[in-house]
């Protein structure tokens, strides 16, 4: 029996391309494509795959909360992530969320069907290059610690993100499909967790941590 397969990205040409490269194996059908997260978790309940392989950073609901709502509802179904994000906190959040596999969209010509194998059989599947971050990253947590460097959410990254690029409440609300008293819950989160005071610190926070890309 063929492993049924789901494709959530927001980007066409490369769904385009991993449809035609996983449609080229005789064991595996390509049955339904999305364009971001919040469809995709329309596709797990109109199409139920057997594996479902999701981006991270989406418009209209984003990888990490579609995955967790798919695999509440539907744990059967098997999240693969497919990224462009090497960061441990992406890799974690989407882990926490319940998927089985992470690989990065530069890696996925060797290594997605590698994680398709694996997760088919019950097992998880990091990418090479995903695995050396998370052990670096692992490594040098004491010294992180020690700097005191706090650990942000992907929402609170995202909102971060928007505020770095000038959007103002209302815009940043509409672009994460929040309200925007939730918006304002963030940025004071983010106040307090940084020892931040201003938009204008935030901004330079973000642009010397390399945040300003989600």
């Amino acid at each position: 029996m063929k492993l049924r397969l789901a494709l959530v990205d927001d980007h066409a040409i490369l769904r385009e391309a991993l449809r035609m490269m996983l449609s080229a194996e005789a064991d595996i059908e390509v049955v339904g494509e999305a364009g971001n997260g919040r469809d995709g978790i329309a596709l797990a309940r109109d199409l139920h795959p057997d594996i479902m392989v999701f981006d991270v950073g989406m418009p209209d609901m984003n990888g990490i909360e579609a995955t967790a709502t798919i695999v509440h509802r539907w744990p059967e179904i098997k999240v693969i992530s497919l990224s462009t994000h090497a960061d441990r906190r992406f890799v974690t959040e989407m882990i926490k969320a319940g998927a089985s596999g992470y690989v990065l969209k530069s890696a996925a010509s060797t290594e997605l069907l590698r994680a398709i194998r694996a997760v088919a059989q019950g097992q998880s599947y990091l990418c090479a290059e995903v695995a050396s971050a998370v052990m670096a990253s692992v490594t040098g947590d004491a010294q992180r610690r020690g700097q005191g460097r706090p650990e942000l959410t992907f929402r609170e990254r995202e909102v971060l993100k928007l505020l770095a690029e000038g959007l103002r409440t209302p815009a940043i609300a509409e672009r994460i499909h929040a309200a925007p008293s939730t918006v304002d819950v963030h940025r004071r989160n983010l106040m307090r967790k940084l020892d931040l005071h201003t938009v204008a610190e935030l901004t330079r926070y973000a642009l010397r941590q390399g945040l300003t890309e989600l």
